[in-house]
C-alpha cells in the first residue's frame, strides 16, 4: 500500500475526490479523473436496470461529455484488487496507453498505479 501523503497534491485530491464519491453514494466504486486543463470529474458506479456502469468509465464519460481533450490521471476507489479491462480502456482511449490509475482501498490508501495501456 502507498501511504497517500507520499503522492503529488493534484494526485492525493482526485482519490480523496474518488473516496468521498463512493463513501456519499454509497456505491461500491468512487473514481476521478483530471483531464488536460486541471479539471475533475467524480463519478459513483451507475446500476440501474438498464444502463450499468464502473465509476471510473462513468467519471471519463463524465470528461468526455464536458469537452475534455485527454486525461492526465485518474483514481479509482475500491474493494476490489485491480482495474477491469474495460475501465483501462476507457482511460486509455481519452488518455493515452501511459495514463497513469491510481487504484485505492476504501480507506484511500494507494495500493497500487497502473499505467491505462
Amino acid at each position: 500500500m502507498t501511504d497517500t501523503s507520499s503522492l503529488a497534491p493534484e494526485d492525493r485530491k482526485i482519490v480523496t475526490l474518488a473516496r468521498s464519491a463512493r463513501a456519499r453514494n454509497g456505491v461500491p466504486e468512487g473514481a476521478a479523473v483530471r483531464d488536460e486543463t486541471g479539471r475533475t470529474y467524480v463519478a459513483g458506479t451507475v446500476a440501474l436496470e438498464s444502463l450499468r456502469l464502473s465509476a471510473l468509465r462513468t467519471a471519463v464519460a463524465m470528461a468526455v461529455a464536458s469537452g475534455a481533450k485527454a486525461l492526465e490521471a485518474a483514481a479509482v476507489v475500491t474493494e476490489a484488487e485491480a482495474v477491469s479491462p474495460e475501465d483501462l480502456a476507457a482511460v486509455r482511449d481519452l488518455g493515452g496507453a501511459g495514463t497513469p490509475v491510481l487504484v485505492a482501498a476504501p480507506d484511500g490508501a494507494v495500493r497500487t498505479t497502473v499505467s491505462a495501456g
